[in-house]
Formats: C-alpha cells, sequence, structure tokens
C-alpha cells in the first residue's frame, strides 16, 4: 500500500482486523503527508509493518526503479501465499514486478487514479493506459463499488468487486446519545478535506440558494492548495480539522448529508452517514451512485437548484425523511459493512488458493 492514508487507511483497518483473525497479515506501505504517526498502534499487534522507502507518492513510485526491487525483496523473504495491491501506484507496481502465475495477486484501486480532474489531462491519459496495459498480466481486480466494477471490466478481463464496508462496531463505540433542542437549526454537513475532488464550488452555490439553511463542512484544506477561499457563502461554517471520533459526533447532531464530488470510489463518509440515518445527497458520479438509489434511500442530483429542491423537500417532510433515512440505515446493515465485506474477501481468497 503506496497511499496509506485518508479513507483507504480507514477500510484497510477494517479488512485487517478480521484477517488477522485467521491469517497472517503483512503490510508493506509508504508515508503521505496523512499517514497518520505510528500507524502500527492502530492495528492487531500480530500484523507485521514493512516500511518501503522507495514509496515516494503516485509518480515518485512507479518511475522510481528501486521500488520494484524493495518490494520484489519484501516478497522473497515473505513468501507470501496471497498478494493484495491497494490503489494505483501500489497496483502497476505489483502487477509488474510480481509472478501472478505463481501466487494470487489481487488489486484494488480504491477510485481509479485517471478519475482524479485534479490532475492534468496527460496525468489522467497516462493512468488509463498503465492500468490498461498492467490488466494483461494475469491478476485479479477487485473493485470496491459495482460502478468500479464497470470501469475495471474496460481494462481487463480479470475483475470482480467487493463493496466496501464500514466498522460498525467501531462506529458505535463512537457514537453519544444526543437528542436535539427545540432551538435546533437544521444543518446540511459534508465530511473531509477541502479538495478539488469534493468541489467546494457546488457545495458554496448549494449554500447561496438556501441561506435559511446552516451548512458545514468538517475537515479543512491542504496547506499547498487550500480552497477555503471557495467557500465564502455567510451561512457556511468550517470546522478545520477534527479527528474521527469528533467527526463522527458532529455527522451524528447534523440532518442532512451531501457530497458534491467529481468522482469517488465508494466514499466511507457517505456509508457512515447512510448508518446514522441522515438523508443522503450527492452528485451523480461513480461510487455515490452505487450506494445511493435516487428517491429510495437518498437522492442523486445534477444541478445545484437539484440539490437545493431534494434539501427543501427533505425539511418539510419528516416522514419523507424517516423512509429515506431508514432504508439507507438497512442497506449497510444487509451489504456495506466489514463483515460482509471480508465475508466475500475471504471467499475469494479462498476459492484461489484452491485453483
Amino acid at each position: 500500500m503506496e497511499a496509506f492514508a485518508g479513507g483507504v487507511f480507514t477500510y484497510l483497518e477494517g479488512l485487517i482486523k478480521e484477517q488477522i483473525k485467521e491469517n497472517e497479515v503483512y503490510v508493506a506501505y509508504g508515508i503521505r503527508p496523512l499517514t497518520p504517526k505510528n500507524v502500527e498502534t492502530y492495528f492487531d499487534e500480530r500484523v507485521h509493518f514493512i516500511l518501503v522507502k522507495s514509496f515516494n507518492g503516485a509518480w515518485g513510485t512507479m518511475l522510481n526503479p528501486k521500488a520494484y526491487y524493495e518490494i520484489r525483496k519484501i516478497y522473497k523473504e515473505v513468501q507470501p501465499d496471497i498478494v493484495h495491491l491497494h490503489s494505483s501506484s501500489s497496483g502497476f507496481l505489483g502487477r509488474i514486478v510480481l509472478p501472478c502465475l505463481k501466487t494470487p495477486v489481487f488489486y484494488t484501486p480504491n477510485g481509479y487514479a485517471f478519475l482524479n480532474q485534479k490532475t492534468s489531462k496527460i496525468n489522467r491519459a497516462g493512468y488509463y493506459v498503465m492500468e490498461k496495459l498492467v490488466g494483461l498480466r494475469p491478476a485479479t481486480t477487485i473493485a470496491c463499488s459495482k460502478g468500479e466494477y464497470e470501469l475495471s471490466q474496460k481494462l481487463t478481463k480479470h475483475s470482480t468487486y467487493v463493496s466496501n464496508g464500514i466498522d460498525i462496531d467501531k462506529l458505535d463505540g463512537l457514537l453519544t446519545k444526543q437528542e436535539k433542542s427545540s432551538a435546533h437549526k437544521f444543518t446540511v454537513c459534508t465530511s473531509g478535506r477541502i479538495l478539488t475532488q469534493k468541489n467546494p464550488a457546488l457545495f458554496n452555490e448549494i449554500a447561496t440558494l438556501l441561506p435559511e439553511v446552516h451548512f458545514v463542512w468538517i475537515g479543512d484544506g491542504e496547506k499547498e492548495n487550500n480552497l477555503r477561499y471557495m467557500l465564502t457563502s455567510p451561512n457556511i461554517e468550517i470546522t478545520g480539522w477534527k479527528s474521527r471520533e469528533e467527526s463522527v459526533k458532529l455527522l451524528q447532531s447534523y440532518d442532512i448529508f451531501i457530497l458534491t464530488s467529481i468522482w469517488e470510489g465508494l466514499p466511507l463518509a457517505l456509508l457512515e452517514a447512510m448508518y446514522l440515518k441522515k438523508v443522503c445527497i450527492v452528485t451523480d458520479v461513480v461510487g455515490n451512485r452505487d450506494a445511493i438509489k435516487d428517491q429510495v434511500n437518498g437522492y442523486i442530483c445534477t444541478s445545484p437548484a437539484d440539490f437545493a429542491d431534494r434539501i427543501r423537500s427533505v425539511m418539510n417532510d419528516q416522514s419523507l425523511y424517516r423512509k429515506l433515512s431508514q432504508n439507507a440505515y438497512n442497506d449497510v446493515i444487509r451489504e456495506y459493512n466489514t463483515s460482509v465485506m471480508n465475508k466475500k474477501y475471504t471467499e475469494i481468497y479462498k476459492k484461489a488458493l484452491l485453483k
């Protein structure tokens, strides 16, 4: 795992938590600016961690010969029965250098890099070509959502999917009993870093259409490319960086969760909001539309006015609010949790070993 941070870090927490119960687990990882300090403390003490010093960002890893040598060396030392690669750079490097016919190799993009609108068209084209080339290798892509799976089928003959899931038990441990006061102001929120991917300009435009509603962005911007300046509407509050526990408690206290993303994998923040019985309103992109079924467990919108209309309709109809939020909660219980996710991964792993 080169990009050992953010949502992918949380996803791996859930995956490893279950896999370590029956298997020996090694994690070869790189450090990103948002990688937690002392990452080992977040996991079971039985997990073996190997810091890959040659991992240095996406392109800095894929264009670094030392990274290929180091991963090959780790493979020979560990002699794994299964290899699972996470994110685009790890997926490219691993599928190139590892003997995929000798050892079952799996790759989970968690949001294909060529969908990243933050990078140039040349970079996105480069990512796509590389995915297409290494897709010829006999490794299996395990997409994190049905939408990502449909994309993967254009890149490789070997693909399947397991939907991302959240750790319900861990989330329950962070929740508090709350009762809303009569003075509670209806609040719409989102969470995550203020990035191009999350489309803060659209979030701001929605807020300007609903001056009577309180909007909250749980998170902060990157120091190098701070997009807070896009959130100018006077009814928007930016909380700044919050710990996971603080973020969950804030999300629990608000009414509607929106995602204005330009692209996604299958966002864990959305699944958490669904579990917390928030009405979720999202953009029509891969990942979002895998979890949200329009007018069944939330809304999918294509314009600022559409978002505003949906928010108003939920504000004024409590029965509608309860129906949508309950359906969303039921979907998480049935499918989008780490228990279901790990059962499916275990089936895939065991089937590969039998072959």
